[in-house]
């Protein structure tokens, strides 16, 4: 289990998908013992896939109280099913994309230079050297 501020991740290993259910159920009856309200329309599962061992792998049963979903946004970072991080990189990309274009708009309408290359030190490059945020 991974936790960030209210956030929590609940990692399970594929040789425990018979006991998720009741560790989901375990975790709802302690959120609500705590007082604590687990958002349903926020659960979502991924399952992650070693392509080389694809064969061997059965997919999970699906659970019907939470969505499966391919791509996950976990701390600002991109997840998906597989190794690759090239969806991660295209929108850190898309972002600094629109980032620039502010910076040509505000340009047009006449920030000093050393303003705006103070805003794409502090923002684009940011974005570029964090997890893209």
């Amino acid at each position: 289990m991974c936790k960030y501020a209210d956030d929590t991740y609940v990692i399970i290993p594929a040789v425990n998908v018979d006991t998720r259910s009741d560790e989901l159920n375990h975790i709802s009856d302690w959120a609500q013992k705590q007082q604590l309200k687990v958002e349903s329309g926020k659960k979502s599962r991924n399952h992650f896939v070693d392509k080389q061992r694809k064969h061997n792998f059965a997919v999970p049963s699906k659970l019907t109280e939470i969505q499966r979903v391919d791509v996950l946004k976990i701390l600002g970072v991109i997840v998906t099913n597989g190794p690759s991080v090239s969806l991660h990189i295209q929108m850190v990309i898309s972002s600094c994309a629109q980032t620039l274009y502010s910076l040509r708009d505000l340009r047009a309408h006449g920030l000093h230079v050393i303003a705006l290359q103070n805003i794409c030190r502090s923002v684009v490059l940011a974005k570029l050297l964090s997890n893209g945020k």
